[in-house]
């Protein structure tokens, strides 16, 4: 039966539940996008020092100010989620990250922007613990991967807009006034999750989800045992020490903290490198035509670097969606759910490869840089569609949001690794005028990660088998 049959039959509510997940993940990316934005505009202002080396340097200890409060804020959050609950574990996250959010604008050098960069690293952490806990609440597995991937497609839409109104509300209003608007976005959110969101249950009690889709949601066999205990009020909490003694645990871990990072580094430095391949090719064109008079933008090879990450998140928005149709297709042709999980994962991970050409390419033209790093954004955005469902494919409800958060604090701590990998080698590469280098071995880094990932997945956990006695 197709998707818009079984919506047709039973229900779609749940649909409308992973749609405000979806503006919620949305809104998490306005608010940490702003930084990388900006970073030219608070570059010039002096925020990271005078000194163009150093000022690499500063911004990866901002950057890693952030994550090393997500990685904290990541062993806290899932089960500070698992133990208040959905609905007001993930209102109190935002309300957090948007104040946080706010805050930037009283920054005014890269100590006090490090302060607040942590404030909002740390309460964004509730992001994706009570998103993937939504999920596993209301869909079956085999359209978990497809709702993760609707509402994962935020982080892209988040990624496309801001910088279509961010840099254009600093140049006209101040660099302090986008964080104020990003930040202020968030409390709108806010009033539908609490007049919309509840539980299948009391949406069942209160007349709005029908006893089919009800039933649908609550179709694996392997759960209905744990949803007995839980209505029965029989569900305990999972102590850390258990799961952290599952093979299936540590492939969750090392799968996030070795492309979480590739993720961190687009992020936080694309438009960095767009900018800085525009600043290159200006400089070599006056060198050799000395006479020449004109503006930046009239350089052949010039982009708008604003519309450039705008295109490659609206690419990585496809590869979202699509990197959970495609294990929802081979299920549905008969194939058994680990099977399908891994099969798609791994055509994901080859992707990425692509960007090991991008520093080469974008000496003949940066657009064919964009293009590779639109399509491996997308890979990432597909396997991380994938990589957040093997939770609920391998735990059960009761654990999903305390691993997942210990997958997100792995990640941002491969970031921070990365971050500070990033800070030095670009400090070093532009002290000798050669940032393009230093770009270059990163996206080394950036094209490897996920078959290396996936590799260290498939001996950890071969068939992804189910944890059953925690």
């Amino acid at each position: 039966m197709s998707a818009a049959s079984i919506n047709e039959t039973i229900g779609k509510y749940r649909w409308t539940i992973c749609a405000l997940v979806f503006f919620a993940t949305t809104v998490n990316y306005f608010d940490r996008n702003v930084l990388g934005l900006l970073k030219p505009t608070l570059a010039e202002e002096g925020i990271f020092g005078a000194d163009k080396a150093n000022q690499e340097l500063y911004y990866s200890w901002v950057v890693m100010a952030f994550q090393i409060a997500y990685a904290i804020g990541m062993t806290l959050a899932g089960r500070f989620i698992d133990w208040i609950g959905t609905k007001r574990g993930y209102a109190f996250s935002l309300l957090g990250w948007s104040i946080a959010a706010m805050g930037h604008a009283l920054a005014h050098n890269a100590f006090t922007f490090g302060i607040w960069r942590a404030a909002l690293g740390f309460t964004e952490a509730g992001n994706f613990p009570a998103a993937n806990k939504t999920m596993a609440e209301w869909f079956p597995k085999k359209e978990r991967a497809l709702a993760t991937g609707i509402y994962n497609s935020g982080t892209n839409v988040g990624a496309i807009l801001t910088p279509l109104f961010v840099p254009w509300i600093a140049v006209h209003w101040g660099w302090e006034v986008a964080f104020i608007f990003v930040g202020a976005i968030g409390l709108i959110w806010l009033f539908f999750w609490f007049r919309t969101y509840a539980s299948p249950e009391q949406k069942l009690k209160a007349g709005i989800l029908s006893q089919a889709e009800y039933d649908y949601i609550h179709s694996d066999l392997d759960e209905k045992e744990e949803k007995k205990k839980e209505v029965e009020g029989q569900t305990e909490k999972v102590p850390w020490s258990k799961l952290l003694a599952k093979r299936q645990t540590w492939a969750f871990f090392f799968g996030k903290f070795l492309t979480d990072p590739v993720w961190w580094f687009y992020l936080f430095w694309l438009p960095a490198f767009l900018n800085g391949e525009n600043a290159r090719k200006i400089l070599e064109f006056k060198n050799m035509n000395p006479s020449y008079a004109g503006t930046g933008a009239d350089v052949p090879g010039v982009i708008s670097w604003t519309l450039a990450v705008a295109i490659v998140y609206s690419i990585a928005t496809i590869g979202s969606v699509f990197g959970g149709w495609l294990p929802k297709k081979f299920i549905n042709g008969g194939m058994v759910t680990y099977k399908a999980r891994k099969l798609s994962m791994f055509i994901y991970a080859l992707f990425p490869l692509s960007v090991l050409a991008a520093s080469w390419l974008g000496q003949f033209n940066t657009w064919y840089a964009v293009l590779v790093i639109g399509l491996a954004c997308a890979a990432h955005q597909a396997w991380s569609a994938n990589i957040f469902t093997t939770v609920t494919d391998m735990f059960p409800k009761k654990a999903v949001a305390s691993v997942t958060g210990i997958g997100g604090m792995a990640g941002a701590v491969g970031g921070i690794l990365v971050a500070q990998a990033a800070g030095l080698l670009l400090k070093h590469y532009t002290a000798l005028d050669k940032t393009e280098v230093g770009y270059g071995i990163m996206f080394i880094f950036c094209g490897i990660a996920y078959l290396a990932a996936w590799i260290l997945m498939h001996f950890l956990v071969p068939r992804m088998k189910r944890v059953e006695n925690i």
